[in-house]
Formats: structure tokens, C-alpha cells, sequence
């Protein structure tokens, strides 16, 4: 009996996996800070909930827009080289069958084998090839600015929730230890499973989220702690 074989391949989440890394990480590591600053300075509960809020519906927007226009950015682009691509096939298209023969020899396969191919996929579907083999763009990894501007928002706002509460359910005057404490294990939590997600391990993805995030609460409840109330 034969058996479908199927491959679990890691390089068609790097879309949203990048979105959603990013945006749990800032959301866990921006409305800590926040908090633990306010937190530390010495401000009334009522005022370090209310930052952090505030923080997750300026973060989420802010993470959800920024992401959008970079990724819309790249589609541009690849859009336009699409657009370039598709004039030269109808302009010169001996010369791109050439080109693309040329790109198959350099990977390896003899002339005579590289003109075939290149004849083939140049007869089913020429923009596909070239933009697949040539300028290096596929269906898989094409930019997709809604998709990662969605999951940036809603990753951030996912991370955000763990300082948030921290800070509501634990007394005032250890608040910025509890979100502390809270926002390292949530990193830990998002680096781990960011290495899951993206095939590598565990122990990367941990160290490197969680060392540059305990860092930036540490500076920011030192500051806090400098200006107190006053600012």
C-alpha cells in the first residue's frame, strides 16, 4: 500500500509568525514598562490600571496600522516588479527564456534539461515562473498586509493582558514586582512558543525575548522610581 506523504514546512508562517512574535512581545514588554514605571513612581492603583490600558488600545492600533503600511509597502513593490516583469515577457520573451534557462543551469541542471524546463513552465505560466525563480516571490511567502496587521493587533493585545491584570489583582505596593514577575514568564511563554512555531529551540527563542525584556522593566522602574509622582 502506498501512503500520501505530506511535509510540515516552517517557511509559510514566517508571515504571520513574525506579526504575531512581534506584536505579543511588544504588547507583554511595552504595557509592562508602562506600568511597572507608573507602578514605581508611586501612583495611585487606580492611575497604573488606567496606563495600562491605555497602553494595550494605543499598542494594539499603533502595532495593527504600523504593520499594514510596512507589509502593504512590500506588496507594493512586489507588485510592481510583477508589473516590470510582465512588459519584458511581452517585449522580449526570447530573451527571458533565455534568462530563466540561464537561472536553471546555475542550479545545477544541464542546458539541454534547463531549456526544456524553461520552456514548460514558460508555456504554462511564464509571470509565475519568472516571479517564483527570478525575483524570488511565491504565493506562500507573498506579503498579505491585512493578515499581519490583524495578527499584530490581536497578538498584542494577547500579550498586553498579562501586565494588565497582574497589576489589577496584586496590592499596590508590590504591583511593579507582580508585573514584573508576570511579564518575564509571559515572554518566556511567547519566546517558547515562537521557536515552537518556527521549527528551532525552545531555549532561543526564551533566552533572547526574555534577557532584552527583564532589561527594558528594570530601566523603566528605575526611571519611575527617579521621578516619582511628579511627573
Amino acid at each position: 500500500m502506498s501512503h500520501a506523504h505530506h511535509e510540515v514546512h516552517y517557511s509559510n508562517r514566517t508571515g504571520w509568525l513574525r506579526a504575531s512574535v512581534l506584536g505579543a512581545n511588544d504588547g507583554i514588554l511595552s504595557v509592562a514598562s508602562l506600568v511597572i514605571g507608573v507602578a514605581a513612581s508611586g501612583a495611585a492603583p487606580s492611575v497604573v490600571l488606567l496606563t495600562g490600558i491605555a497602553g494595550l488600545v494605543s499598542g494594539a492600533l499603533s502595532m495593527a496600522a504600523g504593520e499594514y503600511v510596512s507589509v502593504q509597502s512590500q506588496a507594493d513593490t512586489e507588485q510592481a516588479d510583477l508589473v516590470k516583469e510582465q512588459a519584458e515577457l511581452k517585449r522580449n520573451p526570447q530573451f527571458e527564456l533565455k534568462e530563466l534557462t540561464q537561472i536553471y543551469v546555475e542550479r545545477g541542471l544541464t542546458p539541454t534539461l534547463a531549456h526544456e524546463v524553461a520552456v514548460q513552465l514558460t508555456e504554462k505560466n511564464a509571470l509565475e515562473a519568472h516571479a517564483r525563480d527570478e525575483i524570488g516571490l511565491s504565493e506562500t511567502l507573498a506579503a498579505q498586509p491585512i493578515h499581519a496587521a490583524m495578527a499584530s493587533a490581536l497578538s498584542f493585545t494577547v500579550g498586553a493582558i498579562f501586565p494588565i491584570v497582574a497589576a489589577w489583582l496584586s496590592p499596590a505596593h508590590i504591583a511593579a514586582l507582580v508585573v514584573g514577575i508576570v511579564s518575564t514568564l509571559a515572554l518566556m511563554i511567547s519566546g517558547g512558543l515562537s521557536s515552537y512555531a518556527g521549527g528551532v529551540p525552545l531555549y532561543k527563542g526564551i533566552v533572547r525575548v526574555t534577557i532584552g525584556g527583564i532589561l527594558a522593566m528594570l530601566v523603566t522602574a528605575w526611571i519611575g522610581s527617579l521621578f516619582g509622582t511628579h511627573v
